[in-house]
């Protein structure tokens, strides 16, 4: 029997202010088709990550993402600026 694998989104914010990234939103399922759907609507980027994106299920909505994550998520948002960049023109 075929495990049915169920996508897992994470939406960060990073104001430069506060230091650390926030969860501002999450969801797996429809919820996570839904978020992937409206940054493809609004042209924003998405890196994808599933590993990444079910640790960071696992925070609530509003937490700081962890000290342990800080790097992989500085390299994700290194690497959305660039394509934001890019796009922007």
């Amino acid at each position: 029997m075929k495990k049915k694998i169920v996508r897992e989104a994470v939406v960060l914010e990073y104001d430069p202010s506060r230091g650390v990234p926030q969860v501002v939103a999450q969801g797996k399922g429809y919820v996570a088709e839904r978020i992937l759907a409206i940054a493809e609507e609004n042209k924003i980027p998405v890196h994808e990550d599933p590993e990444l994106a079910h640790v960071l299920n696992m925070l609530n909505i509003g937490d700081d993402i962890p000290p342990e994550l800080y790097h992989v998520v500085a390299q994700i948002l290194i690497y959305v600026a660039e394509i934001d960049k890019r796009l922007r023109g």
